[in-house]
């Protein structure tokens, strides 16, 4: 039997968003129009049907809307008889004229109302399906759900084990690609299914303490190169996504399907298992047509997506499952510290470019080969981070997991004549000159031994004026330890010399690209010296120590504590940006000659 798992989901969105606006042509919104209902619930019928004439069952979400209509309910009575469909409920969907009449607003994101309307919404729509169905959906899901919202349902709603709960990667690079309007920020949450805590969904759980009691699972599944360096919206195994993009040619898609495959590879990474899903409305296959494709080519799009999958299964290399069925597997083969891994190659613009994406219940992080290894997306998952969403908190549309290092939103490597991006990477210095591995293109290896992942990457060979000297990094990430170990040698060198390697992290912390107050922000060096401590007031001040013991950072906005920590004797620094360029830096230095390492580990945890 495969490991290789498909989440098939399809909702009766009777208003599904946009379809108003593209099939009304201009005439005044009326979205109880007979016809735009009637349009929604065809498509959504024959998404069924291409989905059961190719051999799958389906997760069926019903939406509030659809509760009202007899035809939809009674679909889904017949399908989930017949094909062994789950009736399941979406908080999407939500608009409707009963909706309207009754919470006098046309917000339709469940995160973004007032804890108290989450409550009562839940109540409504759990209580409206119980009425038409008899009994309470294993299943639910949104764009987002928040943790308030998983703990209210789970205390009410026991019988729920899943649900759709972030959409991956979809902050600001998904907003400006939306003319900026769609006010849906939440980056930094994992890419496959988790346990999320109960303290923030993006957070997996740690252990039974902090289990929400549901099984994650994401929108879509997204490209975890494509969308992280650009708008995931064209970047999923949605066929939605691939047209939208425009990723096709002559009525062929072959990207979709190399990234179906690119999903089942990730079985090499993480124990045998691999997991992919697919969640439709009806909006994006309207007869109006969508992104600039006829009505037609959507449809095909979905038969050739659906044939492809039930290929695989005939072959025996896909297991179909509903969402129910699937939390039972997950929780019969994870821990709590079981991480996600995934190392993940271009199969879109012909690069050789790399990355190698982790996530365990202390961490996410993203380390790009393209630029010698360097880590470019760090969260503090350690932290769990309290981050209450929607109207009456401090973030009504911001659901982001906080980042320290991320860096499409705070510049990365070296770009400008002035300031630091952050990143965490190597310089070496020599003679006074100084070179970054963040300037050096590799390639990496994954294997297992045990509880430690480790990420081998190949050699690379650093050049100064009058010496040359050939390092390999080596990533460890060892299971429940919340830190990442990483190992430097040096090779070989043309001459004996003696060089002096620089491990640094330049961090900040944000949502968005743009800066937040780091006067909350404590740096810290500890060594032969004792303690030197830098309250952060933007001034460009530097401390360091010999014999360290570790450089750290605490970070009082998001209960975050950075722990530098070397082996052996070396030395540890901390230095404090400046409004121009409002990050910090943790440093270790030490002198390494041929044959020579450096081991340092970088720790995540929650600030006392």
């Amino acid at each position: 039997m495969s490991n290789f798992i498909l989440n098939l989901i399809h909702r009766p969105e009777m208003v599904p968003e946009y379809a108003e606006k593209v099939t009304g042509h201009g005439k005044k919104e009326n979205i109880g129009a007979k016809g735009l209902l009637t349009e929604s619930l065809d498509i959504f019928k024959l998404q069924q049907s291409i989905a059961h004439k190719n051999g799958l069952k389906t997760t069926i979400q019903m939406t509030y809307a659809s509760l009202f209509n007899a035809e939809a309910v009674q679909t889904a009575k017949d399908d989930n008889r017949k094909y062994g469909d789950e009736i399941a409920l979406s908080l999407l969907g939500l608009p409707c004229n009963e909706f309207r009449e009754k919470y006098k607003t046309k917000d339709f994101c469940i995160w973004m109302f007032s804890i108290e309307d989450k409550k009562a919404i839940v109540d409504d729509v759990f209580g409206k399906f119980y009425e038409i169905f008899g009994f309470y959906p294993a299943s639910t899901g949104s764009y987002y759900m928040d943790a308030e919202l998983i703990n209210y349902i789970k205390e009410k709603y026991p019988q729920v084990i899943c649900a759709i709960t972030t959409c991956w990667e979809e902050g600001p690079k998904a907003y400006r690609t939306c003319n900026n309007s769609w006010y849906t920020l939440f980056d930094g949450g994992p890419w496959n299914p988790w346990i999320p805590s109960k303290q923030n969904t993006h957070a997996p759980a740690a252990d039974e303490t902090e289990d929400s009691g549901i099984v994650a699972i994401p929108h879509l599944s997204r490209d975890l190169l494509a969308c992280f360096d650009g708008n995931g919206s064209n970047f999923g195994t949605h066929p939605q996504n691939v047209l939208r993009g425009m990723i096709y040619k002559d009525g062929e898609y072959p990207y979709l399907f190399n990234l179906i495959d690119q999903y089942r590879h990730l079985e090499k990474y993480n124990e045998g298992e691999a997991y992919n899903m697919v969640f439709v409305g009806p909006g994006w296959m309207n007869k109006a047509g969508r992104w600039e494709v006829p009505f037609e080519l959507s449809v095909k799009s979905y038969e050739d997506c659906m044939a492809y999958y039930g290929k695989l299964k005939k072959e025996g290399k896909c297991v179909d499952m509903t969402m129910a069925e699937y939390a039972g597997y997950y929780r019969s083969k994870k821990t709590y510290t079981t991480p996600e891994c995934a190392l993940w190659r271009d199969i879109l613009y012909g690069s050789d470019k790399q990355l190698f994406w982790y996530c365990d219940p202390f961490m996410r992080t993203c380390v790009d080969m393209n630029q010698g290894g360097a880590l470019i997306d760090l969260r503090p998952y350690a932290a769990k981070i309290n981050w209450p969403v929607g109207i009456g908190t401090k973030h009504v549309q911001d659901a982001s997991y906080p980042f320290l290092v991320q860096s499409m939103y705070r510049a990365g490597f070296f770009t400008h004549y002035a300031g630091e991006g952050t990143i965490r990477s190597l310089k070496i210095h020599y003679n006074g000159e100084e070179a970054d591995l963040c300037l050096c293109r590799t390639k990496a290896k994954f294997s297992q031994s045990g509880n430690t992942r480790s990420l081998t990457l190949d050699p690379v060979e650093i050049e100064f004026s009058d010496l040359r000297l050939t390092v390999q990094t080596v990533y460890d990430f060892e299971e429940g330890s919340s830190a990442v170990k990483t190992i430097r040698k040096i090779l070989n060198m043309s001459k004996p010399a003696e060089v002096e390697f620089d491990e640094y992290i330049t961090a900040c912390y944000g949502t968005t690209e743009y800066p937040e107050d780091m006067t909350c922000v404590t740096l810290t060096v500890k060594g032969a010296e004792g303690e030197k401590v830098i309250n952060y007031n933007y001034k460009c001040r530097e401390v360091k120590s010999a014999c360290a013991v570790y450089a750290s950072a605490e970070i009082g906005a998001i209960n975050t504590r950075i722990d530098f920590e070397p082996s052996g004797n070396a030395e540890a620094y901390v230095r404090e940006g400046y409004a121009f360029s409002p990050m910090f830096t943790l440093g270790l230095k030490k002198k390494i000659s041929d044959g020579g390492e450096f081991v340092s580990w970088l720790r995540l945890k929650k600030a006392k």
